[in-house]
């Protein structure tokens, strides 16, 4: 097997996948093909494209990461197409390397509009999906910016409703436009509008301001910059409010699809079966949909995965794409139905109330194996492993396990039981002493520097840094006065209280305290217990 992987891997990492960054353009437009290979020799070849397109923008990238403990080198290449016709276009396969990536398709539809700016060398587009939608519906805005000449900086900013959230979806599109006999660069970006409330909102028109490669005079007379300036102008939309016949909860929608993905075809009690359902919608946002669920019932346990959503931008609306796994586990043998989900949403076209469901999961459920026979593994069933059944390929039931396990991995199994046990054994034979581990002393904090508090701190400087340098730290300079044995040394604290609250001179107390303090704190000695005698004599006894 491992040599079989070996040999296999190669195939895996040489893949190749191609995509358009944009799928259905209009005449006079742009669209890039990206092309992305693992380990490849060399770019793709762009020959057969040159039939049904100008090619231009070509473009390259490479990267290397570590994956199970090998670098792998993937490239990406990019060209901008620009259609020759209208219609819908095959984009061929393509060779890169010895792989061929697949084909795709093109629609190119005439040019719907004409920009009534179209001449300047800057302006502003902007497109809503619909003019009049309802509360709380999804509504795609797409706002373009159009530039004649290379932009050297520029923002493109986009405020805030009143009455209504806004955010911007994926990524900017970039692309290159041909109108009024001059070519723009376009950049699109997408937001999503939701009407929190009923009644008329006003859209603020986009903003650009950025600055443009200049010509010769530009050259000539400044720093060759042009500056640049778009404003769209403001959108008006009229939100309707919620129909008192609408369905609860509210779910504004263009359309809701639900399908099953996978469903089985054979079910035993005992074991666990998959149900796959995805509902598509098409208006609405993840967080707007309602959650899919299967409802159990005495015949059956459902047990429900998490939740996979796919959020898109298509036709100027947002559209997601929620997909939910269910591990049915039938309790007994004999006919099983379980009710599929029903979500009740309210068309936004046809201004009616819908529901989408699916037909109902009809399944006949067979006697289980072994322990399973007569219902949920485990349930009923001796737990002793001893009582487990042999069946005719040489398989032995478990009970509490699902399905059939060989002899040879029933003995791992019981060998690591044992193994367990042993280690427990052992570690409970230690005496409690032994499990003792002495506590690390506690680390020592660094002691303040006295001597540079002395040479250029101010007099609360000084007086803290005195109580911190002994051990245990004073309170405050009153008690540590009281511990202190010299004389000079609690005449120069004296003379700092007076600095620092009754007015005395702080130059006085410094010099006070610098010649006080220049070899330490002297405290007093601990007074010791009256006729106890010295354990040990003086290291130094006195002359």
């Amino acid at each position: 097997m491992l040599v079989l992987f070996a040999l296999l891997a190669p195939q895996a990492h040489a893949q190749v996948r191609a995509w358009l960054d944009r799928d259905r353009i209009e005449a006079g437009e742009t669209t890039t093909l990206n092309v992305a290979a693992d380990s490849a020799q060399g770019g793709p070849d762009y020959a057969p494209l040159e039939r049904d397109f100008i090619l231009s923008g070509h473009s390259s990238a490479r990267s290397a990461r570590a994956e199970n403990g090998r670098i792998t080198v993937s490239a990406q290449y990019s060209v901008v197409l620009q259609p020759r016709r209208e219609g819908v276009i095959t984009i061929p396969s393509l060779r890169i390397g010895g792989q061929t990536t697949p084909p795709l398709t093109l629609t190119v539809a005439p040019m719907s509009r004409v920009p009534t700016k179209a001449g300047d060398d800057a302006f502003i587009e902007s497109e809503i999906d619909d003019g009049d939608p309802w509360v709380q519906q999804a509504v795609g805005l797409k706002v373009r910016l159009y530039t004649a000449v290379p932009l050297v900086s520029g923002a493109l900013e986009q405020s805030q409703p009143e009455g209504a959230t806004l955010r911007k979806v994926g990524q900017d599109l970039q692309y290159s436009q041909e109108m009024g006999g001059r070519r723009y660069n376009v950049v699109e970006r997408r937001f999503l509008v939701i009407g929190e409330r009923s009644g008329r909102i006003v859209l603020p028109g986009a903003r650009f301001r950025g600055q443009g490669v200049g010509g010769f005079f530009d050259d000539l007379l400044g720093d060759g910059r042009r500056p640049l300036a778009a404003d769209a102008p403001d959108r008006v939309v009229q939100v309707r409010a919620i129909p008192a016949n609408a369905p609860q909860p509210w779910l504004p929608l263009t359309d809701l699809r639900l399908r099953y993905v996978a469903l089985p075809q054979a079910v035993r009690a005992g074991e666990s079966a998959t149900v796959q359902i995805e509902a598509i919608a098409d208006g609405a946002v993840a967080a707007q949909m309602p959650e899919l669920k299967l409802a159990s019932s005495g015949a059956a346990q459902v047990f429900p995965a998490a939740l996979q959503a796919d959020e898109s931008f298509t036709e100027g609306r947002p559209r997601t794409t929620l997909s939910r796994t269910f591990s049915i586990v039938p309790t007994r043998a004999g006919a099983l139905r379980i009710d599929p989900p029903r979500l009740e949403w309210w068309d936004v076209r046809a201004g009616v109330a819908r529901t989408a469901t699916l037909p109902p999961i009809e399944l006949q459920v067979t006697p289980g194996t072994g322990a399973n026979a007569n219902g949920v593994p485990g349930v009923g069933a001796p737990a002793d492993v001893a009582d487990a059944t042999q069946t005719g390929d040489g398989r032995i039931a478990i009970p509490g396990i699902q399905g059939r396990v060989l002899p040879w991995a029933a003995t791992a199994a019981a060998f690591a039981l044992l193994w367990l046990f042993t280690l427990l054994f052992f570690l409970g034979r230690h005496p409690t002493h032994a499990h003792k581990t002495e506590l690390p002393a506690k680390s020592a904090s660094p002691r303040p520097d006295l001597k540079r508090a002395l040479a250029d701190g101010d007099l609360g400087d000084i007086a803290e840094t005195l109580c911190a340098s002994v051990d245990p730290p004073a309170a405050d300079i009153d008690a540590l006065r009281a511990r202190i044995a010299d004389a000079d040394q609690r005449a120069a604290l004296d003379a700092l209280q007076r600095a620092r609250w009754a007015g005395a001179d702080p130059r006085t107390a410094r010099e006070s305290l610098r010649r006080a303090f220049t070899r330490g704190v002297r405290l007093e000695k601990p007074a010791r217990a009256a006729n106890v005698p010295e354990p040990l004599p003086p290291l130094y006894p006195p002359a």
